[in-house]
């Protein structure tokens, strides 16, 4: 077998064959794969390989389409208990939340149009009125994230100034998100005080200069300090900042706007609290304990929330009308008082270890096998550290649990589960109830297999 044995693109592209190739996948896009199965081929021969038979470099095509229009991006089921997880989207929306969003993308809106003057309108609007009854601020702005929220306000009110911020408080989270880098890129100047450990107020006090612009307080999210340390309270750099007219920005992070403790976990600080205690600015996501789609929040006294509106970076980091739907759809929920049956995030958070013994033991019946073992849950996303909720999970016992769990993420929808004890392990907190039948189909087909 030779080169010479190879078609053409040309004898393939108008082979009978491939009609329906081109028919579901359109003439380019047929060519562009023919051209690479054939170049493929030639590599082959050369190789001394025989040459494909016409029939086969079509069907061969055929694969290669579709694999190339698979979508990477796809819906998952998360049996690992971590209910805020960061890799696998963090936040569920509710219903109401999806109803909204496909309201608004499959149908013109009212985005930037203001329906009683019959003019342009502002997409601010639609969420501002809505966290303003909410947190009791004066005013916000939605932005795409709130790395964007953070870099938005340090730009407009502290580029080529100086930000005091406690050493305790530089720190990190997923994806390599630092606080002193999000400064570097703003134009502001990181003005450390304090120690690793332990800052006092008079380190805040001491810092103070004409170059001074803003004050940062930035959560800890993912991790504790304990032992002998120390910072300043909310109140105290309120406080100071007011003594010498700068105003405090508040990076609350995971931006919980429910009372973590009620739930059986630690005190997550909320945004109503912060602003309770006068906090100029406050920073947070929307897609975190909030519960809605990625979106980075800003509430505070109506001043400076407007010098962030009007600058021209407030453009670059806006939200988009489907995130903006689902974020107003979320926010309803807190309104009336039903986020804790309504946002996935906070019904797994309230959901009882009875309530996933139930389900654990369920699961066990219809497959046949497993064992159902005590655990724990985490919030995760960056929330609460070390804080985890009791559950019950079932145990699958494999010869080789870590193969077991590579061919879950193959089934369809992939099953994201985790190894413990030697045992692949799903946890009920995280699997959605509408999910439950395809988790059952994917273990039943592996458990087969």
């Amino acid at each position: 077998m030779t080169l010479r044995d190879l078609p053409s693109v040309d004898r393939l592209i108008n082979a009978d064959d491939a009609n329906d190739l081109i028919a579901s996948y359109g003439r380019p896009l047929t060519l562009q794969a023919l051209r690479v199965n054939l170049e493929s081929a030639r590599n082959a021969i050369q190789q001394g390989e025989a040459a494909p038979k016409e029939a086969d470099l079509i069907s061969k095509t055929q694969s290669t389409l579709q694999s190339w229009l698979l979508p990477s991006l796809k819906p998952v089921i998360n049996a690992t208990g971590v209910i805020i997880h960061t890799n696998l989207g963090r936040s569920p929306l509710s219903v109401a939340a999806q109803r909204a969003i496909s309201e608004v993308a499959s149908d013109y809106s009212s985005l930037e149009y203001d329906l009683e003057r019959g003019a342009r309108g502002s997409r601010d609007v639609h969420i501002e009125r809505l966290l303003v009854r909410l947190t009791s601020a004066e005013s916000a702005l939605v932005v795409n994230n709130n790395a964007a929220a953070v870099l938005l306000v340090l730009t407009v009110l502290a580029n080529e100034m100086e930000v005091i911020v406690s050493r305790t408080q530089l720190i990190e989270i997923g994806g390599g998100f630092r606080i002193p880098q999000i400064m570097e890129q703003s134009g502001a100047i990181l003005r450390e005080v304090g120690t690793t450990n332990r800052t006092h107020l008079n380190d805040f006090e001491g810092a103070v200069t004409d170059k001074s612009a803003l004050i940062l307080r930035a959560h800890h999210s993912n991790f504790k300090l304990v032992g002998f340390t120390t910072e300043p309270s909310l109140t105290e750099l309120i406080d100071v900042g007011r003594q010498h007219d700068l105003p405090v920005l508040d990076d609350l992070g995971s931006g919980a706007l429910l009372d973590t403790v009620e739930y059986g976990l630690g005190h997550e600080p909320m945004v109503q609290e912060s602003v309770l205690e006068g906090a100029p600015l406050i920073a947070f996501s929307g897609d975190k304990l909030v519960g809605g789609p990625q979106a980075g929040i800003v509430v505070g006294e109506k001043a400076l929330i407007d010098q962030l509106r009007k600058h021209p970076m407030a453009r670059a980091v806006r939200p988009d009308k489907m995130s903006l739907a689902g974020l107003s759809a979320t926010l309803n929920h807190y309104l009336m008082d039903e986020a804790p049956e309504t946002v996935p995030v906070w019904m797994m958070i309230a959901a009882s270890e009875d309530q996933m013994k139930s389900r654990a033991e369920e699961w066990k019946q219809q497959l046949g096998t497993g064992e159902v073992v005590s655990g724990r849950s985490t919030v995760g996303g960056g929330s609460l550290p070390e804080e985890t909720l009791p559950t019950k999970l079932l145990a699958l016992e494999a010869r080789h649990p870590n193969e077991f769990a590579d061919r879950l993420r193959q089934v369809d929808p992939p099953i994201i589960a985790r190894v413990e004890d030697d045992r692949v392990v799903c946890d009920p907190r995280t699997v959605l109830p509408n999910q439950e039948e395809r988790l059952l189909s994917g273990l039943r087909a592996v458990l087969g297999g």
